[in-house]
């Protein structure tokens, strides 16, 4: 398993992007004023030279108006709904700032420094039984064990299948279900992890968590302070 190296966030990613499009919209609305009074310009000449034998109809005139207006309307729409997503990516992103240091609930690989690690491991639909993998860094199985479906939480001590402990490095959890002593699903166990790092991307939240993987703010479905309080 390859860690990901992340560049600092920065708290003011999002303010300058939320400047960004306030200027843009700015712009905008001076390039419609200026395209307004050009259109009115054009529209002046066009009656001005227009044939006095066949002259256009007012209802033309008022088409034109008419077809300006929407996409001026539309224009200035689209504009209040960048700043509108800006200011609430913005507000988002600094209420989460927040979470630093606090631990995430994700399907997500946990580095382990020789604390005990808490899963919240959960068996497919229909499963009768459930297996708890642990893999290395490398992909290869540390230990297995067997679930207790009634039980909604388990904690691994960071020992081996041999009872020995694991060196401090990255994790993962995947679960096993049987039904019938047949697999029928296997899925990446949810399991406590600190964030290290609140960033913003193209929009979006993301959180850096302790084994250097980035996920989505949303896909984070608990939180607790680092001694464990929820």
């Amino acid at each position: 398993m390859t860690e990901m190296t992340t560049k600092p966030a920065s708290m003011a990613t999002v303010g300058a992007n939320a400047t960004t499009n306030t200027a843009a919209a700015r712009s905008n609305a001076a390039v419609l004023s200026s395209d307004f009074e050009t259109f009115l310009t054009m529209l002046t000449a066009q009656m001005q030279n227009q044939d006095p034998l066949n002259p256009l109809d007012a209802s033309d005139y008022a088409t034109q108006l008419a077809t300006f207006s929407q996409v001026e309307q539309q224009v200035l729409t689209n504009d209040l709904l960048t700043n509108l997503g800006a200011q609430l990516a913005g507000s988002a992103f600094q209420q989460m700032a927040a979470w630093v240091g606090m631990e995430a609930l994700a399907r997500a690989p946990v580095r382990y420094e020789g604390q005990p690690i808490e899963l919240r491991p959960e068996g497919a639909n229909g499963a009768e039984s459930a297996r708890l993998v642990i893999y290395d860094s490398s992909g290869d199985v540390v230990a297995t064990h067997q679930l207790d479906l009634s039980d909604p939480f388990f904690t691994w001590d960071g020992k081996d299948g041999g009872g020995g402990d694991v060196p401090n490095g990255v994790y993962s959890f995947e679960i096993e279900s049987y039904a019938e002593g047949e697999l029928i699903n296997t899925h990446t166990a949810l399991a406590y992890s600190e964030i290290g790092e609140v960033r913003e991307e193209a929009g979006y939240v993301y959180l850096t968590l302790s084994d250097g993987s980035l996920v989505q703010a949303d896909t984070v479905i608990g939180l607790r302070s680092p001694d464990g309080a929820s």
